[in-house]
C-alpha cells in the first residue's frame, strides 16, 4: 500500500458460530483504523464452510455488528461469489501455478480429485504492524490443496481471492493467523499482486491465562451473553478497545489515566502500531465497573427505556433508579435483584411476621411526624430530619428497626428514609398504620 491509498480493511467472520469476544475486538479495531483514516470498513461473510454454516449464526453476527454500533460500508458473502472463484483457479490452472491431483480419500481406494498449489519453496518475509519482521521457510507447506474442486473454494484460496478483488490493504486480525499468512502471501503473488500490510493482535485470555474459548469460558467469550445480560454496547466497545492497547500515552487526554473513551474518543485515540505484542486478560470486574459508568451516565429517560425488557414495573417508580444504580452494574443485574425478591416491596407492600418487628410502640409517633411533611418535599433527606431527634432520643435502633421492617417486611434493605422517599408519603403512611395495627 501506498501512502496515497484510502485504506481498505475487512471483519470477516465465518457463520459457524455465536460471535465471539475476540472477533468484537477485530472488528473494533478495524473500524477504528478505517475511520480515523477516512477509509472504509467491509464485512464480509465467509461462508464457503457450507456444512457449518447456518443462518442462525449468519443473523448472530449481523445483529452484534448492529448492537456494537459498528456501522460497515460494503457487505459481502463469499457463497454468493463462486464465479470469481473459477475465474481465478482457471487463471492459475492456465498458467500452472495449481494443478489436478488424484488422489485417495478412504481406505478402500476411492479416488477423487483435488487442486493443489504449486509451492516454489521459499521464505516469505513480512513485516507485520504489531509483531514487527516475520519470516517463514513454506517449503515444510508442501503442495497444498487450495480447493476440492472448481465449486468447493478453501478458506485460503478464497480468502486471497476476495482480498485482491476488495482491494484490502491491511489484514488485521487475530495472531491465531499468522500460520495461514505464507500460504496466503504466496497465493497473492501467484496473482501478480502485492500483498496487503498485515496487523495481528494478541489473543484475549481468559483469567486462568488460557485462550478464551466459547467451550471453556462461556460466559465471557460469547458477544450473546453480554447482550442477554444487560450490557451497554458503549460499555462493551470501551472495555474490549482497552484489551491489548491502552491510550494513557496519548498526549489528546486531559487526564493520562483516563478509560472512560466514547467511540468518537477511541477514533481519535486508537493506534494500530501501539497494540501491544503479549495477550490481554478479560477482567471481568474492570468490565462491570465500566458499565456502572456508563449507566450512570445515562438520563433518567434513557435508563427507563433501556431497563424496560428487564425490569418492565421500573416505569412505575422511576425513583428507584439511583438506589438500583448503587446496587446493580448492569440491567441484567435488575432482572436477578427482581426474580430474588429484592425489589418486590417497593412496588407491593410487604408481608412479614409480626415478631419481627420487635416493638410497635414507635410507630404512631413516626406516623405523626411524617405526616408534618408535605408531599412534595417527602425527600430521604427532610424525612430523616423528621425523624432523626426522636430516634436519637429513644434508641435508633428501637426506632428505626420497626421503620425498616413496616416499610420493606426485609432484614437487609436500603435505609428507611430512602425506601419511605421512593414509595412516597400515601404508601409510607399506610404501610406504617398498618404495622401499628397488627
Amino acid at each position: 500500500m501506498t501512502d496515497s491509498q484510502t485504506p481498505r480493511v475487512r471483519f470477516a467472520p465465518s457463520p459457524t458460530g455465536t460471535l465471539h469476544t475476540g472477533s468484537v475486538r477485530t472488528a473494533l479495531f478495524n473500524y477504528l483504523f478505517a475511520k480515523q483514516n477516512n477509509g472504509k470498513f467491509i464485512l464480509r461473510i465467509d461462508d464457503t464452510d457450507k456444512i457449518r454454516s447456518t443462518k442462525e449464526y449468519e443473523r448472530d453476527i449481523l445483529n452484534g455488528i448492529k448492537w456494537l454500533g459498528l456501522s460497515y460500508d460494503e457487505l459481502y458473502y463469499q457463497s454468493q461469489r463462486s464465479e470469481l472463484y473459477k475465474k481465478y483457479l482457471n487463471q492459475l490452472l492456465a498458467e500452472n501455478k495449481i494443478y489436478v491431483s488424484k488422489e485417495e480419500i478412504k481406505k478402500g481406494g476411492d479416488r477423487e480429485e483435488v487442486i493443489r498449489f504449486r509451492n516454489p519453496n521459499k521464505k516469505v518475509r513480512f513485516t507485520d504492524l504489531i509483531k514487527g519482521e516475520i519470516e517463514f521457510d513454506t517449503t515444510e507447506l508442501g503442495n497444498f490443496i487450495v480447493t476440492k474442486d472448481m465449486e468447493t473454494p478453501l478458506y485460503h484460496f478464497a480468502s486471497v481471492v476476495d482480498d485482491f478483488d476488495l482491494g484490502i490493504t491491511h489484514i488485521i486480525r487475530g495472531e491465531d493467523h499468522i500460520s495461514n499468512t505464507p500460504r496466503q502471501v504466496l497465493m497473492w503473488e501467484a496473482l501478480g499482486a502485492n500483498w496487503p500490510q498485515f496487523a495481528h493482535l494478541p489473543l484475549i485470555l481468559a483469567p486462568d491465562r488460557t485462550k478464551l474459548s466459547k467451550r471453556k469460558h462461556v460466559a465471557l467469550a460469547s458477544l450473546n451473553r453480554f447482550i442477554k445480560g444487560g450490557y451497554l454496547p458503549e460499555a462493551l466497545i470501551n472495555f474490549v478497545a482497552l484489551l491489548g492497547w491502552s491510550p494513557q500515552a496519548e498526549h489528546e487526554l486531559a487526564n493520562p489515566n483516563q478509560e472512560i473513551l466514547s467511540l468518537t474518543d477511541l477514533i481519535k485515540l486508537f493506534k494500530l502500531k501501539k497494540v501491544q505484542k503479549s495477550g490481554a486478560i478479560f477482567n471481568i470486574e474492570k468490565l462491570n465497573w465500566i458499565n456502572r459508568e456508563y449507566l450512570r451516565r445515562l438520563s433518567p429517560e434513557e435508563f427507563l427505556a433501556k431497563a424496560e425488557p428487564f425490569l418492565p414495573e421500573l416505569k412505575t417508580l422511576p425513583a428507584l433508579i439511583p438506589v438500583l444504580l448503587e446496587r446493580s452494574y448492569t440491567f441484567g443485574d435488575l432482572k436477578k435483584m427482581s426474580e430474588a425478591g429484592k425489589l418486590k416491596y417497593f412496588f407491593t407492600a410487604p408481608t412479614y411476621d409480626k415478631e419481627l418487628l420487635k416493638n410497635q410502640i414507635h410507630l404512631t409517633k413516626i406516623i405523626a411526624l411524617l405526616d408534618k411533611v408535605s408531599e412534595d418535599k417527602f425527600t430521604a433527606e427532610n424525612i430523616k430530619t423528621a425523624i432523626w431527634n426522636f430516634a436519637t432520643e429513644r434508641g435508633r435502633g428501637e426506632v428505626l428497626w420497626p421503620m425498616r421492617i413496616a416499610l420493606s417486611g426485609q432484614k437487609q434493605s436500603p435505609d428507611p428514609f430512602t425506601i419511605a422517599a421512593i414509595i412516597g408519603k400515601i404508601e409510607t403512611l399506610k404501610r406504617l398504620r398498618h404495622a401499628a395495627s397488627l
